[in-house]
């Protein structure tokens, strides 16, 4: 007989993960019946989430500042969404009159709040850089504009919205043609400066750059009207692209990551790169987006692939933003060969995306063959490393452009919100696509969200160490189970060969695994029984489970059926839990099972 367990981690449908956290990015789903019931539209889910995914669920403090703009600009029976800059916000009318062309400019506008002519001139907002743009339209076409928030992942962030929210209220962002021509706010585009000369006064050899003289880690929930260190920003943004670039090996501060010399020896093993070529964006899935529209800027509205089963939004991307694409779903051998005789009879592309390892069956692409197809027959390869990350597998040898989620596992603290593009100095068409990205590269990845981010990912190496550890033992507890169908991990995966070729010498397997059931109502026990935090998301500091391809694929299951991905699959990514702590947790939720 199994003992009754008492669950530690017991959270409220729709309480925010981490609990009590104003700007989380998960929610509370922590039943099966919970997750059927958020897709379903139960109000018994739905009027009790305090948050939701963020490019899912709009954030309450991101719906209260559209409101108070539609209120003071809009016209009745209107609705607004947000996004960070007059040139995100356009895109979203670009998209709004291609699927709804009848509706036309009269019904569909672009307000452009900016800092007034006297705030403009403040240091402070030069640096945070304060503004935001609305798209007004009707409201019964919400539908639209949220297909572009959700697939782009183009939308302010909760802490941006909050801010600029307080300011709208004092009368210090006001629509833009209020403002005198000669003082407007938003010049274009603000590139990364190149060296490493942002916003530090002296060289960064760590003598004495502004770092140095100020406490770095005097970061808490900020609101206007408390005391933001807004001259770290810049440092922060600079600390963590040096992060991503590969250059730190242990847990280091900000002082330290700035002190770094640029060309230090790294993980990434790809002469001449840096951390110039990395691009910080809102979230993982606006840089996949602004990655597509960028190739097809630098070659051509061509078709792409998309080899794999991808993350749901990877797909939506180059199906709607785009000529369409050529899906191979089972990421075979097979399908590669299929794809080798299509490119043999003249057919071509403008670029493969492939995730490593892909997500949720944690299969790994042949990245080799894959080079070696773009390199014949001229296509980009774009690789997301988000679950693998750069410090378990080095991928960048393999693409042309490398993106990943900063939300998950790099944060970890699953309290903000970030992206990032980086591109391959080696790769054969760089020069056009360094250019192309100068040239069309926003940094909207807001201040506020920067310094927690870089805050969070300081010790991002010791954290993957103890992650994998613990990956591999939950793995071990499944595995060797009865009633247990299929666990998918990448140490475990038929196609674990083509990850060893890319894991870095210390790496490991990585913190996200998934595992199948022979029944629905084993699965739905297993779920119910098990004692950890349950929600959307990965690569957070504590464990976070779901029935990921209910949560994910809903409405399509069985299309997902057809490609192997099984609907009572549950999706564990793994924490930094205390190991035999784990153990015992999973060992219970499967003895569950059996009783």
């Amino acid at each position: 007989m199994t003992v009754p367990m008492t669950f530690e981690y017991d959270v409220e449908v729709g309480e925010t993960i981490p609990p009590m956290t104003a700007h989380a990015v998960s929610v509370s789903l922590p039943t099966w019946r919970a997750n059927v019931g958020y897709e379903e539209g139960e109000d018994w889910v739905l009027n009790k989430m305090k948050t939701g995914y963020p490019r899912f669920f709009i954030h309450k403090s991101i719906e209260k500042f559209a409101t108070a703009i539609v209120e003071k600009y809009g016209r009745p029976g209107e609705r607004a969404v947000l996004f960070p800059s007059h040139a995100v916000a356009s895109k979203c009318l670009d998209f709004f009159i291609q699927q709804a062309p009848e509706l036309g400019l009269q019904h569909i506008r672009i307000v452009d709040l900016v800092p007034t002519a006297e705030k403009s001139r403040s240091e402070d907002f030069a640096i945070i850089s304060p503004k935001i743009s609305a798209i007004l339209f009707p409201q019964d076409r919400f539908n639209i504009a949220k297909t572009f928030w959700q697939h782009s992942g183009t939308g302010v962030s909760s802490r941006h919205a909050e801010y600029c929210h307080n300011l709208f209220c004092k009368g210090v962002l006001v629509d833009q043609t209020k403002v005198e021509e000669s003082l407007r706010f938003c010049k274009g585009p603000k590139r990364y400066q190149r060296k490493t000369s942002i916003d530090i006064t002296n060289p960064p050899d760590g003598s004495n750059s502004t770092a140095e003289t100020q406490d770095p880690t005097r970061f808490v929930e900020e609101r206007f009207g408390r005391n933001l260190d807004l001259s770290l920003t810049a440092n922060a943004k600079l600390a963590v692209r040096r992060r991503i670039a590969g250059s730190l090996t242990a847990d280091v501060g900000l002082t330290e990551a700035l002190a770094l010399e640029k060309d230090l020896e790294r993980t990434r093993k790809v002469a001449d790169f840096s951390e110039d070529d990395v691009y910080l964006y809102p979230c993982g899935m606006n840089s996949i987006f602004n990655t597509h529209q960028n190739l097809m800027a630098a070659k051509g509205e061509l078709k792409s692939i998309v080899y794999g089963f991808p993350y749901i939004d990877t797909l939506k991307i180059v199906q709607k933003f785009g000529p369409g694409c050529l899906f191979y779903g089972f990421g075979s051998s097979e399908e590669l060969d299929d794809l080798e005789t299509r490119l043999e009879g003249g057919e071509r592309y403008l670029a493969l995306f492939t995730e490593f390892p892909g997500n949720p069956l944690l299969n790994s692409p042949d990245l080799e063959r894959i080079r070696g197809l773009a390199d014949k027959y001229d296509f980009y390869v774009v690789i997301d490393e988000t679950v693998g990350n750069f410090l378990n597998v080095n991928v960048l040898p393999y693409g042309d452009v490398v993106v990943s989620s900063l939300t998950k596992v790099f944060s970890g603290d699953s309290n903000v919100m970030g992206g990032s593009a980086i591109l391959n100095p080696k790769g054969r068409r760089y020069d056009i696509l360094k250019r192309t990205w100068e040239k069309d590269y926003e940094d909207n990845h807001w201040a506020e969200d920067s310094i927690f981010l870089e805050r969070n990912s300081r010790d991002f190496v010791s954290r993957i160490e103890r992650i994998n550890t613990n990956a591999e033992a939950i793995c071990d507890v499944l595995r060797t189970h009865p009633l247990v169908k299929q666990v998918n991990y990448p140490k475990y995966s038929p196609t674990r060969s083509f990850y060893d070729k890319c894991r870095t010498p210390n790496g490991g397997y990585g913190g996200l695994l998934s595992a199948t059931f022979y029944s629905t109502q084993d699965a739905v026990t297993f779920f119910d029984s098990l004692d950890t935090v349950k929600g959307p998301s990965l690569g957070t500091n504590f464990t976070l489970s779901s029935p990921y391809v209910i949560l994910a694929h809903y409405g399509e299951l069985d299309w997902c059926a057809s490609y192997g991905v099984d609907a009572d699959l549950v999706r564990v990514s793994v924490g930094l839990e205390e190991t035999n702590k784990l153990v015992k947790i999973f060992r219970h939720a499967l003895d569950s099972i059996a009783n």
